[in-house]
């Protein structure tokens, strides 16, 4: 960069303005890549929108409805699949069911009847019910004013896809806010492969909204507000929690339990205030996802089914549980003593990251779109252009094999080893880049975030009352001597 800059006149100088631009500000750009590579993305999902004659003996006549045209397996073989699509029938939405309430019966595979409720937590089962009204009322609309409108699920889609945008929009903005002067780097997360293919296969991108908020807040000094964001998270995602994992190690070792302490007590509040009306109301519905997420199998895209394929044999689901559970143990406590005893407290976007990427890598479940999870925290906490988007155009191919699993055999595009491959490369990129984010929480001077201009070293720009707080217990674990004081950070550019 430094050489290329030479042709217009050399590099940025340490006084320069930067971002002052009247109109075109760095959040606007970052909007607009945003924006680019959510309308692809939803162009992506068009293929599974397309609507055809009823196959009832009905076309052709007078209040015909047309269906969804899946037919020859259209949402596989043009890579356009979308849960929220299938949800919209197979939760009963298009029955106007309201969820946790309502339940239906469904086979087990094994001859026997269960009964089913939404298997969402409780806010994203909402936001799909008020999706579905919000479609109803839009089929309304057309139905007594005219208003243009496709069939019920197309609605459903459509409106769906709007708020994701936007809760992606706001993922953008938050984390580019809390990157401060390497607002810039957030560049990669407006314009990631992974967004472009999974930006609404599923509904993460509320959680992914909500932990950027959390971090803003707590970059901005406000640990009650950061709690209130982790706690409307966690009601969406579970994985929006393990950041009080994070934030209790690092406040541990700051001094600053007392502002730990008001995020944890706002977050368990929030979720509570949350998911207590539909617990009281409705206990077996609220208790479904953490039933049918007990009762699951390994999913194709973990390491578990690898094993499976190589092994020939399924895993029991009572052992597969427990393995995951002390693996998840052990992910937590090596997160927890690189907190407590590196060098230099880490920041707080690198131990997040390596704690959900953690979480990931041990987990049964790994559905394609989570990975949107890891793109923010990336971004903050690794801020290497080609690293990051070698792994992200990795993640987002993977796509095209596990498409393919679902393919009847003559219409199968690859061999399903192909898919293992890619399971199995993605993987090993992720733990490629928790062992540069390790690297780099052991040799300071190699972290970007971290680096300063004109000498020394940051502490936590992100990292709000941690940053440059004393380090009053990592040198005593360590055994060593306390650093060197950091001093006063110089100001961020505007």
């Amino acid at each position: 960069m430094w050489e290329a800059s030479s042709v217009v006149g050399g590099p940025v100088g340490a006084h320069a303005a930067v971002g002052r631009s009247r109109y075109l500000t760095p959040i606007r750009v970052l909007f607009g890549l945003a924006l680019l590579t959510l309308a692809l993305s939803w162009f992506g999902k068009a293929g599974c929108l397309q609507q055809a004659e009823p196959d009832d003996g009905t076309a052709g006549q007078p209040g015909a409805v047309a269906r969804l045209d899946w037919d020859d397996q259209r949402q596989f073989t043009d890579l356009c699949y979308s849960d929220v699509i299938s949800l919209y029938g197979a939760e009963r939405l298009d029955m106007g069911a309201l969820p946790y309430r309502d339940y239906w019966y469904q086979d087990d595979g094994n001859g026997q009847q269960i009964k089913r409720y939404m298997e969402y937590p409780v806010l994203t089962g909402m936001y799909m019910y008020g999706a579905a009204r919000v479609a109803g009322w839009w089929s309304w609309a057309h139905d007594n004013w005219g208003v243009p409108a496709a069939i019920d699920v197309v609605l459903f889609f459509n409106v769906v896809a709007l708020g994701l945008a936007l809760f992606w929009l706001v993922t953008i903005w938050a984390t580019a806010l809390t990157a401060g002067a390497r607002m810039w780097s957030v560049w990669l997360a407006a314009l990631s492969p992974l967004v472009l293919v999974h930006a609404f296969t599923n509904f993460d991108a509320i959680a992914t909204a909500m932990v950027a908020l959390a971090m803003l807040a707590w970059s901005r000094r406000m640990p009650w507000l950061a709690g209130i964001f982790i706690g409307v998270g966690t009601a969406a995602k579970l994985y929006p929690a393990l950041l009080l994992i994070v934030l209790a190690v690092l406040c541990l070792r700051a001094g600053k339990l007392r502002e730990f302490a008001a995020t944890a007590a706002t977050a368990v509040a929030t979720w509570l205030a949350v998911n207590l009306p539909i617990l009281v109301l409705y206990p077996n519905g609220w208790r479904e996802f953490f039933r049918l997420n007990a009762d699951r199998n390994a999913d194709p895209d973990t390491w578990y089914r690898v094993i499976t394929d190589l092994g020939g044999s399924a895993w029991n689901v009572s052992l597969l549980n427990g393995l995951t559970m002390v693996l998840l143990v052990l992910v937590v406590g090596a997160v927890v003593a690189i907190g407590l005893v590196a060098p230099q407290r880490p920041r707080v976007a690198q131990l997040a990251f390596l704690l959900v990427a953690g979480f990931l890598l041990v987990n049964k479940v790994w559905s394609p779109q989570y990975s949107l999870w890891l793109v923010p925290l990336a971004v903050l906490a690794l801020p290497h252009t080609r690293i990051l988007l070698s792994w992200m155009v990795i993640d987002a191919l993977l796509w095209i094999p596990r498409m393919g699993l679902f393919l009847d055999p003559s219409r199968r595009w690859l061999p399903d080893e192909w898919f293992t491959f890619a399971v199995v490369l993605r993987g090993l990129m992720v733990l490629a880049l928790c062992a540069l984010v390790i690297w780099q929480i052991w040799h300071p001077a190699d972290d970007l975030v971290r680096r300063r201009r004109l000498g020394g070293h940051y502490d936590d720009p992100a990292g709000g009352v941690l940053d440059g707080a004393p380090d009053k217990l990592g040198p005593k674990v360590m055994g060593r001597q306390s650093p060197q004081p950091l001093g006063e950070r110089e100001p961020e550019p505007a």
